[in-house]
């Protein structure tokens, strides 16, 4: 995830200045509200009192849908690049013009 974080925290380190990113082997056992399809591949929360701002990418649901690590760190990017794109209410395109949509 280092590797992956590091090109996109460092073009975006103004607004993510602060923002914790984490991986965890997969998500709660409750979904939360929105997330009706599906086995999340990640979650982003906000700042809140006291609280940074949080990425957190779920280990082994990225893993179930890759074909191999090269596309482990592909679907990584990817959806890293869409929850930094949602912390900072801008498309996923102007995070990162490579990025795929999954």
């Amino acid at each position: 995830m280092l590797e992956v974080v590091a090109p996109i925290e460092q073009r975006w380190s103004a607004e993510l200045q602060g923002t914790e990113f984490a991986v965890e082997d997969v998500p709660p056992s409750e979904p939360a509200p929105w997330e009706t399809s599906g086995v999340p591949l990640s979650r982003s929360f906000p700042a809140e009192a006291g609280q940074p701002a949080r990425i957190v990418l779920y280990r082994r649901p990225i893993e179930g849908r890759a074909a191999d690590i090269a596309d482990v760190r592909e679907i990584t990017r990817d959806v890293l690049v869409e929850q930094v794109a949602h912390l900072l209410g801008k498309s996923p395109d102007d995070v990162d013009p490579t990025h795929r949509d999954r």
